[in-house]
């Protein structure tokens, strides 16, 4: 079968689908079940406000049917030493059966293009948890390199409402 991957920005019709690959996600990742009513006032704060966040989303059409088999969350961070933004990629997740077919290559290569047709972007990292081996080993094989710094974090010290 000759499966086609389209890559979209997410509308606020994807809430739901994104809340459940986000579940997902963590989940598989970190072994922790979040909040759901939390999450999805996050993802629908994203979608209604693209400068928190932009979620990109991987159909698939397989025998003329389209259905959603991945995503991806992409922020900003300003750089004062490159005058010009980081684009952070986050909220990866690719369905179990579409692993391995090109859906994240797909997501991120649309993210790269997006990079490197503004000079407003210097650079794209990426979160991955230390303990997911096969999501590293992706992302190296695709050209990321690991830039020697380490991710710290203050943890629920400050509860949104």
């Amino acid at each position: 079968m000759n499966k086609k991957i389209n890559i979209r920005e997410a509308t606020k019709s994807d809430i739901p689908t994104i809340v459940i690959f986000n579940e997902l996600l963590a989940l598989e990742s970190e072994g922790i079940s979040l909040d759901r009513t939390l999450l999805e006032k996050g993802v629908a704060s994203a979608i209604e406000d693209p400068t928190k966040g932009r979620y990109f989303l991987a159909e698939i059409t397989e025998s003329g049917i389209k259905r959603v088999s991945g995503q991806l969350m992409i922020t900003l961070e300003w750089s004062d030493w490159r005058n010009s933004n980081l684009i952070w990629i986050q909220s990866v997740y690719v369905q179990d059966q579409d692993r391995r077919v090109g859906v994240f290559r797909s997501l991120y290569n649309h993210v790269k293009d997006i990079a490197e047709a503004s000079l407003e972007y210097c650079g794209i990292r990426l979160y991955v948890h230390d303990d997911n081996q096969l999501g590293i080993n992706t992302y190296l094989k695709m050209g990321l390199t690991k830039p020697g710094y380490s991710v710290l974090e203050t943890k629920d010290q400050f509860k949104p409402d």
